[in-house]
């Protein structure tokens, strides 16, 4: 039986041991470069979480006892760690006595009617003590200039980006600084994901996997050193389309996950365009990609460090200019003047257009369905511009393979958009 004080299941508190979790990541992945280091990612990580369950807990009971507790014991596990058999360098076992004292207080969390969240976290905690391999391997791989991109994407999120003022300012009231840092942050984050996903598995998994990664890194970026990598080596024609393909294909993976974050509202109108130009280039890229021979070289593209400071505010600057472009070329020449704009910001940067239409539509400056074809015009804009990339550096072999993938999404999204 709960009692009456505690949440029905306190799946409210989440985002809080979302952050701990965060943090302790964090500090643990220099920590895990260090290999004289007793407690490395994992240890910090849990270390991180223990703490908001020894808080949490306190304040449920009401004293503090038990937080100054949890601290004296991991204090004690530590300096017990690094006193005992100093010349080993084996684990003394840290992770281990942390995560007892962890599994101690999810059971403590379900007495107390957190029954949820602390399933929730007992998941997350055992895939991180099982996949101790494959993180150990990610930091090591991490270079310096790495490290303190992320350090500057964590310090712009979790400390720029709650002091900017939530409000609107600028012509049509269209600039909002934190909402348009917290764009800067969305699309920083999605790209980083891709970024470390692409330089942890390389060329593991093949053209796929190389294609999917690079589109999230960068489409543009991939399909700039696929197409140089084609015309030096003719072999590699079919990876190079199949992989240029598959990462604008993601990009439009890409545009639904913004969309359905930033503005929902617009799903049912921008959903079966998009789908429309996915389903299209699905069916050529696995063409492309069963005519490609599995003995072919793989290349793992150089993209730049999306969370890098100087990338992060260039994109905020860019999105921030096509806002405003879009809001005044949308109040003086109408819909003509705001398909300009988004076609021709489109060439460079789908990102830019896509979350300024979706912020214009949220202020009910745009309607639904000048949203969707700003986006849709933004999105065949850019394969254009790739195209364009593709038949300069790689020639007219290359960009015949292309053509039939990127002319295969663009007549779907285009005819989904008319059919509307």
């Amino acid at each position: 039986m709960e009692t009456g004080f505690l949440q029905i299941n306190g799946i409210e508190a989440l985002p809080q041991f979302i952050t701990s979790l965060s943090i302790g990541l964090l500090i643990g992945l220099e920590r895990e470069r260090n290999p004289s280091a007793k407690a490395g990612l994992r240890t910090f990580a849990l270390v991180a979480v223990f703490g908001t369950l020894a808080a949490l807990l306190s304040t449920k009971l009401g004293s503090p006892f038990l937080l100054i507790a949890g601290m004296l014991a991991v204090a004690g596990m530590i300096i017990s760690a690094y006193t005992h058999n100093t010349e080993s360098q084996d684990d003394p076992g840290t992770t281990t006595v942390i995560a007892l004292l962890i599994s101690y207080s999810l059971g403590a969390m379900i007495w107390y009617g957190l029954a949820k969240l602390a399933v929730m976290l007992a998941i997350g905690i055992t895939a991180l003590l099982y996949f101790k391999p494959e993180l150990r391997g990610f930091s090591q791989k991490l270079t310096r200039r790495d490290l303190v991109a992320v350090l500057q994407f964590s310090v712009l999120t979790f400390i720029v980006l709650p002091i900017l003022p939530d409000q609107d300012y600028g012509p049509y009231q269209a600039f909002n600084p934190h909402q348009a840092w917290l764009m800067v942050v969305l699309i920083s984050g999605i790209s980083l994901a891709g970024y470390a996903a692409l330089h942890v598995a390389g060329t593991r998994y093949g053209a796929l996997f190389l294609g999917i990664f690079g589109g999230l890194a960068s489409s543009t970026a991939t399909t700039m050193i696929y197409a140089k990598h084609s015309k030096t080596n003719q072999t590699m024609l079919n990876l190079a389309a199949s992989v240029i393909v598959i990462a604008s294909l993601v990009v439009v993976l890409r545009l639904m996950v913004v969309s359905a974050v930033v503005a929902h509202g617009v799903l049912p109108s921008l959903l079966p365009i998009l789908s429309a130009g996915l389903l299209s280039g699905l069916a050529i890229a696995l063409y492309n990609w069963r005519k490609m021979s599995h003995e072919t070289e793989l290349y793992v593209p150089e993209t730049r460090n999306p969370a890098e400071l100087h990338t992060a505010i260039g994109f905020g600057v860019l999105y921030v200019a096509v806002l405003l472009g879009s809001a005044w070329m949308k109040d003086v020449a109408g819909s003509h003047g705001l398909y300009v704009v988004a076609f021709v910001s489109g060439l460079t940067d789908v990102d830019a257009i896509t979350l300024s239409s979706l912020r214009l539509f949220n202020l009910g400056q745009l309607s639904e369905q000048q949203t969707v074809t700003s986006i849709a015009i933004a999105f065949v804009s850019n394969l254009a511009f790739k195209f364009g990339m593709v038949l300069f550096l790689g020639g007219k072999s290359l960009a015949k393979q292309v053509a039939i993938g990127f002319t295969a999404m663009a007549c779907g999204v285009l005819a989904a958009l008319f059919a509307l």
